[in-house]
């Protein structure tokens, strides 16, 4: 680990060829991505490398390998830079850095532009508590002694200086090192120094410019969570004109330098990243291998547990795991297939005030993204939902509907009161309306809007049907009892964790026989009632997936599909 917490500028300096063609190294990273994969997850550590967030901002020293967990936000676009350039006989890159190690003239042959992404990113929104990753790595090495690290930077000096007077020869052409600012720069004392503490940030949003390097533009997409591994850079004493003239490859990206200057958001020069999926927010390494009795156990625990917080109210808890297992999981035409919102209605401010909180914390406890909005008619007109682009600053302003895939919202009626909605309200219905009933968010990019398909999980409490949010299944609740209110220990609340993340990823197919089934009783129930239509039937194929799942099955059974009209019977007979 001490290799991956040394500073990149440290690195082995080789000499090139001084004839070969420069154009030769475009796309090179010499080995730098296969080694790290190779450590990180052939081997196993990525555990190791300190994760970058508002706490452990303040003891991660710069040039190290840090891990950054976020939400592509906002895209900048590309950013050129001196990526190759003619160091007297020797050839040099700046890949991985952001400043330049001596000045280069951008006409000259002895130099190549490159090009990397420049991605912003947020820590996910409406992340839970259990989710968020910890980190001791950064902590450990606060903990060294100030003589060990003195005592290692006198050595890592010396080797930079050999390195410089005597670089090895060979065909491959590394990183060139910056040894002459960081044995200058007093601040590089160790980990511990209070240079790293950002002064105009929230200390829970911190933000992350990620630098990406030769990765194909659709790998990375909007909105998408990823974890980034790669070398942090950030200074909070860097004075925004050294700032102006020395970083972004000298001048070469003045947009985010102006407005995301490093001494308030770290930069991180990604070296490997992966799209993170519900596994990888569980802290514990549970089994994911979904074997029948385990995910028995665990929906039967489950169940059990929304009963009792629903006020046994079992039909209600039903419908609210299948709720908590949907997901939109392909699109037909302008339809999102496998999304299933819930409306509970009978819910009055009181109901709300004791249930409404329960089931906002137990879904806290169980998904990783989740939100509670009290929907006034003061929020309907003030709210910034939408995302907006502003081209003055060249930022996507983020909106409260911005959010991750897999996200959950809780939308609380119950304070909603007559009122008049302005111009900001009624477009905030509209959207609001086009996120429940086609699961997408239209962007504001002012000359023109973008739709931009969504996966959000949404819960409506009620008094009466909501008539902003048209729900696709309307649950009339009825408790017998105040709800439980008794702690479940934390092991349970990991298994239901692994379960749900689980079950919500397993694919699922309706046989020929059991399609055979679905259509005979589609076409009865059209017969027996002609209010029905294809919105009904496709709801209740998306219960009976979903009733499949429940159980780890990947196939639609009779016995499910009957649980499917017993628990439309049941609901029906509420409405009437």
């Amino acid at each position: 680990m001490q290799t991956l917490s040394e500073p990149s500028d440290q690195r082995l300096t080789r000499q090139s060829d001084p004839n070969r063609d420069p154009s030769s190294f475009d796309g090179k990273d010499w080995g730098a991505v296969d080694l790290f994969r190779h450590f990180l997850f052939d081997q196993a550590r990525l555990s190791q490398v300190p994760i970058l967030n508002g706490a452990t901002i303040n003891w991660i020293k710069p040039n190290t390998l840090v891990r950054f967990r976020g939400m592509i936000q906002d895209m900048l676009g590309n950013e050129l830079y001196v990526g190759a350039y003619k160091d007297g006989s020797a050839w040099r890159t700046n890949k991985f850095m952001d400043i330049s190690q001596c000045p280069v003239e951008f006409n000259s042959p002895d130099m190549r532009l490159w090009e990397r992404r420049l991605l912003y990113c947020v820590p996910v929104p409406g992340l839970s508590s259990w989710a968020e990753s910890t980190s001791e790595v950064a902590v450990n090495m606060c903990m060294d002694s100030t003589s060990e690290q003195r005592d290692k930077r006198r050595r890592m000096d010396i080797e930079v200086v050999d390195h410089n007077d005597f670089p090895v020869s060979g065909d491959e052409f590394e990183y060139s090192p910056s040894a002459k600012r960081m044995k200058e720069d007093p601040k590089n004392e160790g980990p511990c120094s209070s240079h790293a503490i950002l002064p105009d940030v929230d200390r829970d949003s911190l933000p992350c410019l990620v630098k990406i390097y030769d990765s194909p533009e659709s790998e990375l997409k909007l909105n998408d969570v990823f974890e980034f591994v790669g070398v942090l850079t950030f200074d909070s004493e860097l004075p925004s004109e050294k700032v102006d003239q020395d970083e972004f490859s000298n001048g070469l990206c003045d947009d985010v330098s102006v407005n995301l200057p490093p001494n308030k958001v770290p930069r991180l020069h990604c070296v490997i990243h992966r799209k993170l999926t519900g596994y990888d927010f569980l802290q514990n390494s549970p089994p994911t291998e979904p074997k029948p009795h385990l995910v028995k156990e665990a929906r039967e625990a489950l169940l059990r547990h929304l009963t009792s917080i629903l006020g046994n109210d079992g039909v209600a808890a039903h419908f609210m795991l299948l709720h908590l297992l949907s997901r939109v999981h392909a699109r037909a035409d302008n339809v999102a297939v496998g999304k299933l919102s819930l409306n509970l209605t009978c819910i009055s401010k009181e109901i709300a005030s004791v249930f409404g909180t329960k089931l906002n914390i137990v879904i806290k406890n169980l998904l990783p993204f989740t939100k509670c909005i009290p929907l006034t008619m003061e929020y309907l007109n003030t709210a910034f939902l939408a995302p907006k682009k502003d081209y003055q600053i060249n930022r996507l302003i983020p909106g409260v509907l911005q959010l991750a895939e897999g996200s959950h919202l809780i939308f609380d009626e119950t304070c909603l009161e007559t009122g008049t909605l302005d111009s900001v309200g009624i477009e905030n219905t509209r959207l609001l309306k086009a996120l429940i009933e086609l699961q997408k968010v239209e962007y504001d990019f002012q000359y023109y809007k973008m739709e931009m398909m969504a996966d959000i999980q949404i819960l409506i409490l009620s008094e009466g049907k909501s008539n902003i949010l048209p729900a696709d299944i309307i649950m009339p609740f009825q408790p017998s009892s105040s709800g439980s209110s008794e702690a479940v220990p934390a092991e349970v609340l990991e298994a239901w964790r692994w379960y749900l993340a689980t079950v919500r990823s397993m694919p699922h197919t309706i046989e020929s026989d059991m399609q055979k089934v679905v259509e005979n009783d589609l076409v009865t129930a059209r017969q027996a009632d002609r209010s029905l239509g294809s919105q009904d039937f496709s709801r209740w194929l998306t219960m009976g997936r979903l009733i499949s799942a429940s159980f780890g099955e990947t196939s639609l059974s009779l016995e499910h599909w009957q649980m499917v009209k017993e628990l439309e019977r049941l609901r029906i007979d509420r409405l009437k």
